[in-house]
């Protein structure tokens, strides 16, 4: 018998902690949820974004361009100079990222870049290039 009142009174104190723990878990799991259905058509209603995937891009012209733009801080062979190694960049980030890597400059001290969607394109292809 007192073996179950100590029980019965335990639980009444550990059932509002186990409510706020599942209410701030939902919360948590709508936030998220909203946030992914905010940000994901965004990225995916971009209009140079998609123009830019959409096309074929030159590994030789995307190799031009980057020598002309991005060589002096990635280094003519890509291997990072005062900005990162790009060799498999491909693998760690997807063309999406990449895209807004390059065009938004958040990273400095990279500046904003927008060529026009088929340079950007030459310029994917030769990043997929790189080993």
């Amino acid at each position: 018998m007192t073996g179950s009142s100590s029980t019965a009174e335990a639980s009444p104190a550990f059932l509002p902690r186990r409510g706020l723990v599942t209410a701030l878990l939902i919360a948590a799991a709508l936030a998220v949820t909203v946030m992914v259905a905010l940000l994901l058509p965004i990225a995916r209603s971009d209009p140079y974004t998609r123009a830019t995937l959409a096309l074929n891009g030159s590994v030789q012209d995307g190799g031009r361009l980057f020598r002309l733009n991005c060589a002096g801080c990635h280094g003519l062979a890509a291997q990072g100079l005062v900005g990162p190694n790009l060799h498999g960049v491909d693998r760690r980030k997807s063309d999406r990222q990449l895209i807004q890597q390059v065009v938004s400059g958040r990273t400095p001290p990279m500046p904003r870049f927008q060529p026009d969607p088929q340079a950007m394109a030459d310029l994917l292809s030769f990043l997929h290039s790189l080993p």
